[in-house]
């Protein structure tokens, strides 16, 4: 008997699109119906526990939309989603007060999925050696580069230990020894029978890393399946998309937005 721990049933994302602020108020006191915009539309899926899953497809897929989405940060507008244990977003900033010092997100992330205080401390030297940005620890993220939003929203998300760990590029802005540090603790995290979504432009690492893969394409799902397979279906269609100009792109856009 397969053990699920994802269940997504035609999940829908639909967004209503004003032109401007006036339209957007009548929208809000009147119900006026702005134009519909479909980051997602009947996505199915069924994600067992052990897998490691990636996620692809070109800017604009709706890759980052579904991660939040399973991790509970943002509602589908119509569908099914089911998900047992606990998840983690890992996402550049994700989850961060702009307003607090580093240690201090430690604290508050960990109040947040209900640790104690004695427990935040047990892993905190942890967190903070991982995260390795210094005396910048005690300052407030709005002072962290890109690079060390990532390093420390990746050390506390790994430290607290989910059941489901969702990354979304968030190794894209670290120096290669971070990266294969953050891949490293995956790998031990996925031994240890965890789940793991992993959104990614890099297909080596995809390759590397994930044993299934799904391919999203402007709102729609292409395939889900193993990452062999998957993956060459993918780089070949990115390679005739990027063979195309700008308009040829466009249209096709719009066409596979419009199916």
């Amino acid at each position: 008997m397969r053990d699920y721990v994802i269940i997504g049933d035609r999940i829908t994302k639909c967004y209503e699109m004003f032109d401007n602020q006036k339209e957007r108020l009548k929208g809000f006191l009147f119900g006026k119906k702005g134009k519909r915009f479909y980051a997602l539309r009947d996505i199915s899926f069924e994600i067992e526990r052990g897998d490691s899953v990636g996620l692809v497809g070109v800017n604009g897929s709706g890759k980052s939309t579904l991660a939040n989405i399973i991790a509970g940060i943002s509602m589908p507008t119509s569908g099914g989603l089911t998900v047992i244990g606990e998840t983690s977003l890992i996402a550049i900033s994700s989850g961060l007060n702009q307003y607090l010092t580093g240690m201090e997100n430690i604290t508050l992330k960990g109040l947040m999925i209900g640790l104690t205080m004695a427990q935040i401390d047990a892993i905190r030297k942890e967190i903070v050696d991982f995260a390795d940005v210094g005396d910048f620890i005690n300052q407030p993220v709005k002072m962290y580069s890109s690079g060390m939003k990532a390093r420390l929203g990746f050390a506390i998300s790994v430290h607290i230990n989910p059941d489901i760990m969702i990354i979304d590029e968030a190794l894209s802005v670290g120096d290669s020894t971070f990266t294969q540090k953050c891949l490293d603790k995956m790998n031990s995290f996925r031994k240890e029978g965890k789940t793991l979504i992993f959104v990614s432009h890099g297909m080596g690492q995809i390759r590397d890393f994930c044993n299934k893969t799904m391919w999203l394409e402007y709102g729609t799902q292409r395939a889900f399946g193993l990452t062999e397979e998957v993956v060459p279906m993918y780089e070949r269609f990115v390679k005739t998309y990027n063979a195309m100009s700008v308009e040829q792109q466009r249209e096709y856009k719009q066409r596979i937005r419009n199916l």
